[in-house]
């Protein structure tokens, strides 16, 4: 087991917490993440990407000018892919280019990545994160008082309020807030530093580890 320290909005211990070594104490596995990477950003593509082919350009079925006698090249068609506005040859077309990961490689990957942040020194836990109206100095203030960057990745329960917290980090460009259902391997390795509430660390272990979070007071 691994005692996390849960800290306050000024910084200080507040209490420990015990988390499965499967959540934070995970060696890097360089080809899992790299996967769960790459079926996420795969997963993020519109594949909307479209050309007309030579069968799809509006234009005259007649014939340019006649096959011989005017000294110029035979033409057949002004849709032939050798003019200026017709088909084009193997041009793309909309694709899905969404890939499947098993959800347990997703799940570890993730654990993956946050063992590496947390080993790094840069994922902090404070007790709550609510704001009482939407202000970027106080995101500011929040971050400078937890040592945290502003390239930093705020993770939020799920079923909580969080409008105001959200609004008040949307100013700082590097920042970036989504919940805990929305995590994934690419958004915590995009950011430098990483911060949870304990309500956060509680969901991530159920739905990480399918088990309940032992609190320990100090």
């Amino acid at each position: 087991m691994i005692e996390l320290n849960v800290k306050d909005k000024e910084g200080n211990l507040s209490e420990e917490i015990e988390v499965s070594d499967d959540l934070l104490g995970l060696e890097f596995h360089n080809d899992l993440v790299y996967r769960a990477v790459k079926a996420y950003r795969a997963n993020g593509r519109a594949g909307t990407a479209s050309t007309k082919d030579r069968t799809e350009v509006k234009s005259s079925n007649r014939k340019p000018w006649r096959q011989k006698g005017t000294g110029r090249a035979r033409h057949g068609s002004r849709a032939s892919p050798l003019w200026n506005g017709g088909g084009v040859i193997f041009g793309p077309k909309p694709k899905d280019h969404g890939m499947d990961l098993p959800k347990k490689m997703r799940h570890k990957a993730i654990r993956s990545a946050l063992s590496t942040r947390y080993s790094e020194g840069n994922l902090v836990v404070i007790e709550e994160l609510k704001f009482e109206e939407p202000k970027t100095k106080k995101a500011l203030s929040l971050l400078e008082a937890l040592d945290l960057p502003k390239d930093t990745l705020i993770i939020l329960p799920q079923e909580e309020e969080s409008w105001k917290v959200q609004k008040s980090f949307s100013n700082i460009p590097a920042a970036k807030c989504i919940s805990t259902s929305q995590i994934n391997a690419y958004e915590i390795l995009n950011h430098e530093g990483i911060l949870l509430a304990k309500k956060s660390v509680e969901e991530l272990t159920e739905l990480l580890l399918d088990r309940k979070l032992e609190t320990q007071g100090v």
